[in-house]
């Protein structure tokens, strides 16, 4: 576990671990959010020690409280993980038949009214559907 960005990244939030690097280091390089499992895997081929499924799941809480990694609730499957910081806020395609998750180009979305005093700071859009390779 080099002293790099992602190392820096994530001692201005706490200690650096071995999970949080790997997971951190993944997830910024995925094309697409990920599934706990998918992080998982990911993790075992890229290195001899990987850590095992519960400190994946721990290190993605922490990445999530630290506000460096976004939570999906893409489906009643497994929610999927992506870095807050890799592209702003945006909606998600979830394929209903074979359950993978696509990011959607930002666009502009307005706020629905909001009751006064109410301050928003994030909304999830995910729209649920079949993709081209399913339908």
């Amino acid at each position: 576990m080099p002293q790099d960005p992602i190392a820096q990244t994530l001692a201005r939030y706490g200690r650096v671990t071995a999970a949080r690097w790997w997971a951190l280091a993944i997830l910024r390089e995925a094309k697409q959010p990920l599934t706990p499992d998918e992080l998982f895997a990911a993790t075992t081929a890229a290195t001899p020690k990987a850590p095992d499924r519960v400190t994946v799941y721990r290190a993605l809480d922490w990445l999530v409280a630290k506000g460096l990694v976004r939570r999906i609730a893409a489906s009643d499957r497994a929610a999927r993980f992506e870095v807050a910081s890799n592209n702003p806020a945006h909606a998600h395609f979830l394929c209903t038949t074979c359950g993978r998750t696509w990011c959607l180009p930002p666009h502009p979305t307005p706020w629905p009214p909001l009751p006064d005093g109410f301050v928003p700071r994030e909304a999830e859009l995910v729209i649920r559907g079949q993709c081209a390779h399913c339908h």
